[in-house]
């Protein structure tokens, strides 16, 4: 049961991990340098139309994996420092992600169909820099496990 629970909890990490690098490495310049910022920021609203409900469903995996696999080994009592270290940051994690879903993500669609770009092209920068710290906050988390 316990590589079962590590397995959909690595899954769930690089589903969430792996699609943010590639969004902010590998599609945000392509699509910066090739489309016009009206065609850009509804490109990208239709990116994270279909990214972030992958990422709500990662969420929930990690944090059932996670508890799940706390509780085979005993409860929150005596966790090594690498797993206390790792629930912090994904959780850090989860939170950002949740306030770009919310909040800039938001106004992003509004934006967009209002055809409001100069707002839309503000919204997409915020979303841009914090999708950034939450790619390095991942990177971190998981190097975690290996170095702690």
């Amino acid at each position: 049961m316990v590589n079962i629970a590590v397995m959909l909890h690595v899954m769930a990490v690089v589903i969430w991990v792996g699609g943010m690098l590639f969004a902010h490495m590998m599609l945000r310049p392509v699509a910066a340098s090739q489309l016009e910022p009206p065609a850009r920021l509804k490109l990208w609203v239709g990116v994270f139309g279909r990214f972030f409900p992958a990422v709500w469903v990662s969420i929930i995996v990690i944090l059932v994996t996670g508890f799940w696999v706390i509780g085979i080994y005993g409860g929150f009592k005596g966790l090594p420092m690498h797993i206390n270290i790792m629930m912090a940051t994904g959780i850090i994690m989860m939170f950002i992600f949740s306030h770009v879903f919310f909040a800039p993500y938001k106004r992003l669609k509004q934006a967009v169909a209002a055809e409001d770009w100069p707002t839309g092209g503000k919204k997409l920068a915020q979303i841009r820099m914090l999708v950034g710290i939450n790619t390095i906050i991942g990177f971190l988390t998981i190097a975690v496990r290996y170095f702690v």
